[in-house]
């Protein structure tokens, strides 16, 4: 049974930082393409990182060089560091992967950036 368990969410302030870890359980992450997605209030989700089996990455526009997505193939976990956030990041972000033409999620974690 495919299992995605986030973490690492909480409250910070502008410019602080945060790191998301996604747990995987259920089949082995290294194989599979990995992505954390948010979702803000009256917003759709949205693709904010990706990486593939091979190691490449993918990033929104909003996010990049400001946040990192790796993985722990050891762990089977990926992490998404975000740095430099500002409030436009609040959101409850997911961990994301696919699998027998279905896609996977995690429960989502909030992330809240505030003064």
């Amino acid at each position: 049974q495919v299992q995605l368990v986030e973490s690492g969410g909480g409250l910070v302030q502008p410019g602080g930082s945060l790191r998301l870890s996604c747990a995987a359980s259920g089949f082995i992450l290294i194989f599979n393409t990995m992505g954390w997605y948010r979702q803000a209030p009256g917003k759709q989700r949205e693709l904010v990182a990706r990486i593939t089996s091979g190691g490449s990455t993918v990033y929104a526009d909003s996010v990049k060089g400001r946040f990192t997505i790796s993985r722990d193939n050891a762990k089977n976990t990926v992490y998404l560091q975000m740095n430099s956030l500002t409030p436009e990041d609040t959101a409850v972000y997911y961990c994301n992967t696919q699998g027998g033409g279905r896609d996977y999620w995690g429960q989502g974690t909030q992330v809240t950036v505030s003064s």
